[in-house]
């Protein structure tokens, strides 16, 4: 890509209610812009970051046994009526009518509606278990939308359900699931961890969250230095007075009196801010049920079905990544995340030294399938780098008037470190480095 013919609106200004470093950086790199309260829109270097994120997540989970499907972003009300949520979920759900004044819902989760895709088609013991995902747009009407993509109205959101013949088979399934969502958090470069969690409005009987530690999450976690122990402070304190005294005491005291009835192995617990980005639930019969679901079992008896829920949140993710990695000047992606890799910076356009060089590299760049973007335009150096490092290109090759000498330099924007190279060796080097 050319920036010179990119779409890509960076600015110096952040938006007056942007109170988080990602909000203020993915809208100032030209990421996002605000369409209204809580609602975003996706611009070109969004659009490839999300898409990446997408890609990893459907990666993992297709190696997983799971199967994608895509459902109707709009369902009846009458779903959620029959599940006994319609009251539950409240105000958080958009309620439409259409022409002929039917009642729908702009899905905010689906478990309904995919139980409703499987009933009657899925029959007998033999057919399980299975596990279908899809990764759709939702839409909570949050009250208080804030943080930019963290917590917004509209959002995009992987959503999987399972289905099972025994709530054993449910268990091994929650647990294959729990591996393979760490899989996607480490793919994608993350410092995260997964606790005990509350399953609040989705029901059942147990879940896990999994947070990206973050000093500006809002959720306060609990973790052991020597075991996989971890919980949401939720799940540990008994009342809102007692979460509140958390800003109160000291977390040494509240840990004495609470923490070491959960964690048995005598290890150091500490507390730390999260950005919950995923949370995986052991539903049991609670739908099924609900929606008269059966199967068929080994002796032709009708049964529910055990079911599991899992979700991560695609786009949240993108604010995720940043929250976790930025510096004063911008945004710092993971490589797996980087909406491109290398950014060749010409200093100056009118040189004609310059300007073949950096041709000469960005054509070699593509022909080894590299994602390279060329700053190719007319403007001062200073305002093109100050672009590079707010995008956050995890390498910057500059070519300038040290061209003169032979050399170039690579900038390496998460050690923000420069190093000369010989301007015939760039190609190899850049190569070398982006194994």
């Amino acid at each position: 890509m050319r920036r010179s013919r990119a779409f890509i609106p960076t600015t110096k200004e952040s938006p007056s209610d942007a109170t988080l470093l990602s909000h203020q950086f993915l809208i100032r790199g030209g990421f996002i812009n605000s369409q209204g309260a809580g609602l975003y829109n996706f611009m070109p270097l969004g659009k490839i970051v999300l898409e990446k994120i997408r890609a990893i997540v459907k990666d993992e989970l297709d190696r997983a046994g799971c199967m994608e499907v895509q459902l109707s972003f709009v369902t009846p009300m009458g779903l959620w009526e029959r599940s006994g949520r319609a009251d539950a979920m409240g105000k958080e759900m958009l309620c439409i009518k259409d022409r002929h004044q039917n009642d729908f819902v702009l899905s905010p989760t689906n478990e309904e509606a995919m139980v409703e895709l499987v009933k009657n088609r899925v029959t007998s013991y033999k057919d399980l278990p299975l596990n279908l995902y899809q990764i759709n747009t939702k839409f909570r009407d949050e009250a208080r939308p804030r943080y930019g993509l963290l917590r917004g109205r509209e959002f995009l959101m992987k959503d999987g359900y399972s289905f099972h013949s025994s709530k054993e088979d449910m268990v091994r399934e929650f647990d294959l699931m729990e591996e393979t969502y760490k899989k996607i958090f480490t793919r994608l470069g993350l410092d995260f961890r997964v606790v005990e969690a509350d399953s609040g409005a989705i029901g059942g009987e147990g879940s896990k969250e999994f947070h990206v530690l973050a000093n500006s999450g809002e959720d306060t976690i609990v973790v052991c230095q020597s075991c996989a122990y971890g919980a949401n402070i939720e799940t540990i304190f008994e009342s809102e007075d007692e979460i509140s005294a958390l800003n109160e005491k000291s977390y040494e005291e509240l840990q004495l009196k609470k923490l070491d009835k959960k964690c048995s192995c005598g290890g150091e617990l500490s507390f730390k801010k999260g950005i919950e980005v995923g949370h995986i639930f052991q539903l049991g019969t609670r739908y099924s049920q609900a929606l008269e679901a059966n199967f068929s079992d080994e002796n032709g008896r009708a049964k529910p079905f055990e079911m599991a829920t899992f979700g991560i949140g695609v786009s949240r993710l993108v604010a995720a990544i940043i929250e976790q990695n930025n510096d004063e000047n911008g945004c710092i992606w993971t490589k797996e995340s980087a909406p491109y890799m290398v950014n060749i910076l010409v200093s100056n356009v009118k040189d004609e030294a310059q300007v073949a060089l950096g041709e000469e590299l960005y054509e070699k760049l593509k022909a080894s399938h590299v994602e390279v973007i060329i700053d190719d335009r007319k403007d001062r150096f200073g305002f093109k780098m100050k672009d590079a490092e707010l995008i956050g290109f995890p390498y910057t090759v500059i070519i300038g008037k040290e061209l003169q000498n032979g050399l170039v330099q690579i900038y390496d924007r998460k050690t923000a470190d420069n190093t000369s190279v010989n301007a015939d060796e760039i190609g190899a080097k850049m190569l070398e480095l982006l194994k």
